[in-house]
Order: C-alpha cells, then sequence, then structure tokens
C-alpha cells in the first residue's frame, strides 16, 4: 500500500504518537460541544497554520486538501440551501479542524507507531479476555485503507490526466472501487496464511 507520511521531517514529527492522538481525540471530541462561529474559526485558523507549518511534509495531501475544499463548498451550499447557512458555517469550521488534524497526524506519524499507542491503550481489556492484538490491527487495517483509498485515487487522478488532460472526477469511482477491493482481497489472503501458520 502507498503512504502518505512524510520522511521531511518536521516538528510534529518529533511528538509523540499518543500525544498526537490525544491531542487529535480531545479536539475532535470538545469541538462538538462548541457552538460559537468565533470560537470554531480561530480554532480553524490554528489548524491551518499549524498545517502550514509543516513545510514541504504537507505537499503530499494537497489532494486532500483540495477534497476538503470541496465537501466544506458543498457543505455550505446544502445548508445555505435549506436556510441555515449558519449551522453550514459550524459544520465546515469543525470538519476543517478534525480533517488538518488528521491529516497532520497521518503525515507526520509512521502507522507502526500508531498501532503500538493502541495496543497499548487496549492492554487493559486483555484482562477480561479480549483478543486486544486483533481489534489493534482492525483499527491499523482501517487507517491504512483510509490512506490507501486516497494514495489510489491520486494516482488515477493523474493517469487520466496524463491520457486526457483534465480530472478524472466521478469517472473514477469504478476503477477506484475495483482497485480498492483487489487491495483488500490481497491483504486478507496474506492475513489468512499469517494467522493460520
Amino acid at each position: 500500500m502507498g503512504s502518505l507520511y512524510s520522511a521531511h521531517r518536521t516538528w510534529l514529527h518529533g511528538c509523540s504518537a499518543g500525544f498526537k492522538l490525544a491531542v487529535l481525540a480531545m479536539w475532535g471530541t470538545a469541538q462538538f460541544f462548541v457552538d460559537s462561529v468565533g470560537v470554531l474559526a480561530v480554532a480553524a485558523m490554528l489548524s491551518v497554520l499549524m498545517f502550514a507549518s509543516l513545510g514541504q511534509a504537507a505537499l503530499g495531501a494537497r489532494k486532500l486538501l483540495v477534497s476538503l475544499l470541496l465537501a466544506c463548498v458543498m457543505i455550505m451550499a446544502f445548508h445555505a440551501y435549506l436556510g441555515q447557512p449558519l449551522v453550514g458555517l459550524v459544520s465546515t469550521l469543525r470538519l476543517i479542524n478534525a480533517s488538518l488534524l488528521g491529516v497532520a497526524l497521518t503525515i507526520t506519524t509512521l502507522p507502526t507507531a500508531l498501532l503500538s499507542v493502541l495496543e497499548t491503550v487496549l492492554a487493559p481489556l486483555q484482562r477480561v479476555g479480549v483478543r486486544t492484538d486483533r481489534i489493534a490491527l482492525q483499527i491499523g487495517l482501517m487507517f491504512r485503507f483510509t490512506e490507501h483509498f486516497f494514495v489510489v485515487w491520486k494516482r488515477l487522478d493523474d493517469a487520466h490526466r496524463v491520457r486526457t488532460g483534465n480530472a478524472g472526477g466521478l469517472r473514477l469511482l469504478a476503477p477506484l472501487t475495483i482497485q480498492m477491493l483487489l487491495s483488500a482481497r490481497r491483504v486478507a489472503d496474506a492475513l489468512e496464511l499469517r494467522l493460520d501458520s
């Protein structure tokens, strides 16, 4: 699978995976208890500045940022159509905050470090017979496939642009789905062999 992790060192690379996950979890949860547009706007501005401070490491996530921008425009337009522009603005600011923090975590943290943190957090459940190693693996696979989805999308879109000069758009949906299913099948086969051995 491809990875969005950037080898270009930044100040955020130096923070532990546990600290970054804790900040993401706490702020991702806390912002849903805040309805103030002003507070959310300041938080979004700080998220943008934090992401911009990653410099060259953030360049690999350009496609994600374009997707985020399109999603924000669609949310704003939808709520404006419903006559709820304030709800649309609050939802957009929350999306910007959560997405930028999540992408920053992805490009500055190795997947193995995330898995290690998850295994540590879930470890107490082993006392009641829960197979925490498998839960951590499932969560890790979810992270990797989410990341892989955007990597494959970018690759298909680049190939379509080379051939036609235009963005792929919805035309990429079928080949993207096929690629993701093939990747899932390969990983499932590899896991089955590994677990049976």
